[in-house]
């Protein structure tokens, strides 16, 4: 059995390309392997390795997978969710600005409506955090760490900017009442500090699904 494991990953090694995450990735199949081989432990070594090839792929179909995903450049998906993020900054920024400057009865009854469901707004953010580091972890996989911790990084500047400035009375208060609850605020703050973990929990999701 452990036979069967060697081989596999002496295997692996050799086909997979030359990447800082190479080790990470080889770590990683090593342990799924170890993890069959308790499921299995009265199979030989041919039903073994048949077992591996089948629930986990061959050598050659995992290190075509991960080569072809150490090619992408992580560029594009980057900003790709970046630009999302700003898209619902600037969108919620505009709907503030026209509700306090326009008295149109339309806008009027949607900002109600939205403000009165600030524990939907903050589910929807932690939803689109977990889908970020779901698609991440799945395209990229081991890749995908830092690209996660930037894409972080970056995604959160005009949310921090929004914080201070509002904080610091920059922007009335007043166009923000509806929200400035203590219960919202604090809820926004623990949300923001547990956005790390959150979008870390959708990376390993993704990476298991990608294998």
């Amino acid at each position: 059995m452990i036979q069967s494991k060697e081989k596999f990953i002496v295997e692996l090694d050799a086909l997979l390309a030359a990447h800082k995450d190479k080790e990470d990735v080889l770590e990683e199949y090593e342990g799924h392997i170890l993890h069959l081989l308790e499921e299995a432990r009265d199979l030989g070594s041919e039903e073994l390795t048949d077992l591996i090839h089948t629930r986990i792929g061959t050598p050659k179909e995992i290190a075509s997978i991960w080569n072809d995903e150490w090619s992408l450049t992580t560029g594009r998906t980057q900003w790709l969710f970046v630009c999302a993020n700003i898209f619902l900054f600037a969108g919620g920024s505009l709907l503030t600005v026209l509700y306090n400057i326009y008295p149109w009865e339309w806008l009027q009854d949607f900002w109600f409506k939205l403000t009165s469901i600030p524990a939907i707004i903050i589910a929807v953010y932690i939803v689109f955090w977990v889908l970020l580091g779901y698609e991440i972890g799945k395209e990229f996989g081991s890749k995908g760490k830092s690209l996660l911790m930037k894409t972080l990084i970056i995604g959160l500047i005009p949310n921090l900017i929004l914080m201070n400035l509002v904080l610091f009375h920059l922007i009335p208060h007043e166009w923000f009442d509806p929200l400035l609850s203590s219960p919202f605020i604090l809820s926004c703050i623990v949300f923001t500090i547990l956005l790390l973990p959150i979008s870390w929990a959708g990376y390993r999701w993704g990476r298991r699904a990608s294998i």
